[in-house]
């Protein structure tokens, strides 16, 4: 039996891909606010005993939980077999210990609440830190699938001579693999950060790549800082302009328009969040784990 697909509001066009590559069917909900702001969820879809699978990328979470929450409860009114979540983009992974004292974990509070609302969970490429996996976070079956094979495909195809470029020592595992994947070159920065935005980075050893495209790669684009401090470095040490490429495109409020300014040649990003600066589809990936 074929699953039925509910989008949450936003999320509309990626459901009808994986609707289409699975041949599946989606599912009719109505939400909506009502004058004063609350959410009003209606299910007209029959889906007594049959398997959902809710499509909602979680930036801007706190806009999105609520009626995420209303509709998957309203489904189990409506005695469904099983709820998954697919959810290319996962909030609250940054808040994972207490820093300063009397601060909330949030992950776990957020890992807690889906845990207890959905069934399953398909993420993308979560921003794990001190957590190694997502059983240490979540208490439901949670499917990690990665971006890289994907990025490496795209940047073996689009880009001259590329050299890879990771922000910080976090990304050192995965840029990695993305450079063994593409058969390319690649270095890793190192990253101080002051605060949200202030970031300084150290200038990369590319003295030998004077003939490369340098490609920075990060799993988050947020407020862009590392990006654009190693873009105006490189700016003054390689002709070839930068290409930009970021898994999640969660772009703070001008963000991308700072990194356009600072002088990066092309902006890439997955479709796990809707920005203009999708260009590579992650489609594929969570309809073969679907399957």
């Amino acid at each position: 039996m074929s699953k039925i697909f509910f989008p949450l509001p936003a999320n509309e066009k990626l459901t009808q891909s994986l609707v289409n590559i699975l041949h599946s069917e989606i599912g009719e909900a109505e939400i909506r606010h009502f004058p004063d702001g609350e959410t009003y969820v209606r299910v007209l879809t029959d889906v007594e005993g049959k398997d959902v699978v809710l499509v909602c990328t979680l930036h801007h979470p706190d806009d999105k939980l609520l009626p995420l929450y209303f509709l998957a409860k309203t489904l189990r009114d409506l005695k469904v077999k099983s709820i998954s979540l697919v959810a290319p983009y996962l909030a609250y992974m940054r808040q994972d210990i207490q820093f300063k004292p009397g601060e909330g974990v949030t992950s776990r509070y957020f890992a807690g609440l889906l845990s207890g609302v959905v069934d399953s969970l398909i993420t993308i490429d979560p921003h794990l830190h001190r957590f190694h996996n997502m059983e240490e976070l979540y208490t439901i079956p949670a499917t990690v699938l990665h971006a890289a094979p994907t990025l490496a495909t795209w940047i073996k195809k689009h880009v001259h001579k590329p050299l890879l470029i990771g922000p910080d020592e976090e990304s050192l595992q995965w840029v990695k693999e993305v450079a063994a994947l593409a058969d390319v070159p690649f270095l890793v920065l190192n990253k101080t950060r002051f605060g949200d935005r202030n970031v300084q980075v150290s200038l990369p050893e590319i003295n030998a790549y004077q003939s490369n495209t340098p490609v920075l790669v990060d799993d988050i684009i947020s407020t862009a800082r590392t990006m654009i401090e190693t873009v105006q470095h490189l700016k003054k040490m390689i002709a070839q302009a930068p290409v930009c490429i970021g898994v999640h495109a969660v772009f703070a409020e001008g963000a991308f328009e700072a990194l356009v300014q600072a002088g990066a040649a092309q902006i890439v990003t997955c479709n796990t969040i809707p920005h203009s600066s999708n260009q590579i589809q992650v489609d594929s990936i969570l309809a073969e784990v679907l399957k």
